[in-house]
């Protein structure tokens, strides 16, 4: 969620990719120039997912912290699981076909979803939990492109918004948690770190400038940065 706040912060000060919108409310899609190395990347993140969940435990040293380890590993896949057919199939009912991106970003809202709480939840529980995380990311990019805020890889969805329903999903397992203390903390987080980025943002804008020319970012940031295509096969320029 800290991520997602500093994003949102960019993605203000920074606005929309040209071509994004349209007259009358249009929305343009530009799509991933590699769906298959996206594809690869979410599964390399799904992997992570277990370091980074089961690494909360801190220890393997005894029977009852091995078992945790494993109970948080098998939530962790649950979610993602569940976030994947979710978005898959909410996407598939709302758009009349079956999105990739979406589904993608529905493992990464289930993933995001129980890592405030992985332990505590039951298998069928964190899936459900994943499940609601994967239809609620779909919404929520529809919903942010209507508002004319361009997040081109669904960063603030996946990990703002869903994280927010990870933080609210903990009391629902986890009895020493309070849904007051998940507000105070989910509004602590969000407040600092949106009101701390949009002051670096600026800054920045005023200093150095954040955006390429029109030109660079039409032809793509790696001919300016790198000399070269990163996507060959998919060449429009010579250089």
């Amino acid at each position: 969620m800290a991520g997602a706040a500093a994003a949102l912060a960019g993605v203000l000060v920074l606005g929309a990719r040209k071509g994004k919108y349209g007259k009358d409310g249009q929305i343009n899609a530009i799509p991933g120039a590699n769906m298959p190395l996206a594809t690869l990347g979410t599964f390399i993140l799904w992997l992570g997912w277990f370091g980074f969940n089961g690494g909360s435990e801190l220890k393997m040293s005894d029977v009852d912290s091995a078992n945790n380890v494993a109970q948080v590993f098998v939530n962790t896949n649950a979610a993602a699981a569940g976030g994947v057919i979710a978005a898959l199939i909410f996407a598939r009912l709302w758009f009349k076909k079956a999105d990739l991106t979406m589904a993608l970003n529905g493992a990464l809202a289930g993933l995001v979803a129980i890592t405030a709480e992985p332990l505590a939840p039951s298998a069928p529980g964190a899936a459900l939990i994943g499940a609601v995380g994967g239809l609620i990311v779909v919404f929520s990019i529809i919903t942010l492109d209507k508002l004319k805020i361009d997040d081109p890889v669904g960063a603030i969805s996946v990990h703002g918004v869903v994280g927010i329903w990870g933080l609210l999903a903990v009391p629902l397992s986890n009895e020493d948690a309070t849904f007051g203390a998940q507000i105070l903390g989910m509004v602590s987080i969000f407040a600092w770190v949106f009101i701390a980025s949009l002051i670096v943002w600026v800054i920045l804008k005023a200093v150095m400038g954040i955006r390429v020319s029109e030109e660079e970012e039409y032809e793509g940031v790696d001919i300016a940065e790198c000399g070269m295509e990163a996507y060959p096969e998919f060449a429009t320029t010579r250089k």
